[in-house]
């Protein structure tokens, strides 16, 4: 523990000599963040030992432990965290980056205008109207693009890269740091078709970190869909949250390892050959568009399915509470003492107060921590599709007190840590691993917990630099 400390002030000390501002949200409504200070330096080291104290707790071999590593991964976060943060270079390449995801988005828009005149014209006036016209074929057209450059290879060769680093600097196998660098870029049952060969071989650690890395980052398709929930239709702020959603979604994968390793540490012989499979998305081109346009649909159809039935749950669900606060007297009591800001007795009341103490532990500002808890417990219990949607409901009115707040929502939301995912990958995973199926059920709730303490780690260190 003293090495993770001494890393981590030597890291964050490194940044009084940057001159470069940190990328913050444009023309904010809230308060800017005070920078990098000794308070939020001691904030951010509370929250990383107490997220790594609840990952030691739930570990199953604690003495195992490979500390080397976990400083290792921490550093890693740190340094990424700091470059992207602070380095011109770095930014330079994320603002590329994220330029890049924004225009899609506009190629997105010119094939809706034509399917939808009315999104064209700007008629539509219903909000949910407006999601499904606007948000949903974003999913469809990343689908079909992150299909073409699988079949050229262009994934992967960038993830065969990553994952030779990985392998080097946090001593795992071969197979698990291709699944975790691929889940940058792709879902989390895509991820593992490049290690299928290699699946069924796995151990108890390595099929974790499989599961944990699928829930701990977003695949390019939603990825593309929050930055334009989030940004609200400006292209000033879509290009920001590009930036902390890539950042995010990268900072995930060592961070996912530092957990995963800690709950289930490797004890095993391990093998670190790095080999891509050189299976294909399709015969030729057209055939990957196919396939890619094929999946998006249903992934679109699935995600508006899933609103469609979760959103109505919260709605029954709110019914029953309020009655219930109506009868208690309740209603009167909690819209009182909080200002306002809750009418009465609903889900996100009991969510948000329910992950508050947690939140406070990461350095959110005491006066957003039921805020940033409520997404969190949304992304769960549901999925982490509502958490963005309430995040950019809340940002868009103007709830927060601190920018700060925001940011590390956005990190906290980054992955698809929920129960629904247990399921999803026990199927597709399972799928391709038959002899796993038992196992991926018995370490469905400790990919869970890896994947939400990793997007913790990431929000905690980024809130501890940003101050």
């Amino acid at each position: 523990m003293k090495k993770i400390a001494s890393l981590a002030l030597l890291l964050i000390c490194f940044t009084s000599v940057l001159s470069a501002q940190p990328i913050l949200l444009s023309n904010a409504l809230v308060p800017q963040s005070a920078g990098l200070t000794l308070h939020s330096i001691f904030r951010g080291l509370i929250g990383m030992i107490a997220i790594l104290g609840l990952a030691w707790l739930f570990s199953t071999n604690r003495r195992a432990i490979n500390w080397r590593v976990v400083a290792t991964g921490l550093g890693i976060q740190l340094v990424l965290a700091l470059s992207i943060l602070y380095v011109p270079f770095v930014q330079y390449m994320f603002d590329f980056v994220g330029r890049g995801f924004v225009k899609i988005l506009s190629f997105t828009e010119a094939g809706t205008e034509f399917l939808f005149s009315s999104f064209a014209t700007g008629e539509i006036e219903s909000p949910l109207l407006n999601f499904a016209i606007s948000i949903l074929p974003t999913i469809i057209f990343f689908s079909a693009i992150t299909s073409v450059l699988f079949y050229f290879g262009i994934i992967q060769k960038v993830v065969y890269f990553l994952a030779l680093g990985m392998t080097k600097l946090m001593r795992l196998s071969g197979a698990e740091s291709l699944s975790v660098a691929g889940n940058i870029f792709l879902g989390q049952t895509e991820s593992p078709l490049m290690i299928k060969a290699y699946l069924e071989k796995m151990n108890r650690s390595e099929m974790l970190l499989v599961m944990a890395g699928g829930m701990a980052t977003l695949a390019g398709g939603v990825l593309a869909v929050y930055i334009k929930v989030l940004g609200g239709g400006d292209p000033v702020q879509e290009l920001v949250y590009a930036k902390h959603l890539l950042a995010a979604s990268i900072m995930a994968a060592p961070g996912v390892v530092v957990i995963a390793k800690m709950l289930l540490p490797q004890t095993e012989a391990i093998q670190k050959e790095v080999e891509v499979s050189r299976d294909r998305i399709g015969k030729n081109i057209l055939d990957a568009i196919s396939n890619g346009t094929t999946e998006g649909v249903r992934l679109a159809v699935n995600v508006a399915g899933m609103l469609l039935v979760f959103i109505a749950f919260i709605a029954m669900v709110n019914f029953v509470f309020f009655k219930m606060g109506d009868w208690t007297g309740l209603n009167q009591v909690i819209a009182d003492a909080t200002n306002g800001s809750y009418s009465g007795l609903t889900l996100q009341f009991i969510l948000g107060y329910a992950f508050a103490p947690l939140m406070w532990l990461l350095g959110v500002h005491a006066q957003d921590m039921d805020l940033v808890g409520r997404v969190l417990g949304e992304k769960i219990i549901m999925t982490e599709f509502i958490g963005y949607v309430s995040l950019g409901d809340m940002k868009q009115a103007g709830v927060f007190f601190q920018e700060k707040s925001i940011i590390m929502a956005t990190y906290i939301l980054c992955g698809f840590a929920n129960f629904a995912s247990i399921g999803i990958q026990i199927g597709g995973i399972g799928a391709l691993a038959p002899a796993k199926r038992v196992l991926l059920s018995q370490l469905g709730m400790k990919a869970l917990l890896a994947g939400t303490l990793a997007s913790l780690l990431s929000a905690t260190i980024v809130g501890m630099i940003l101050g």
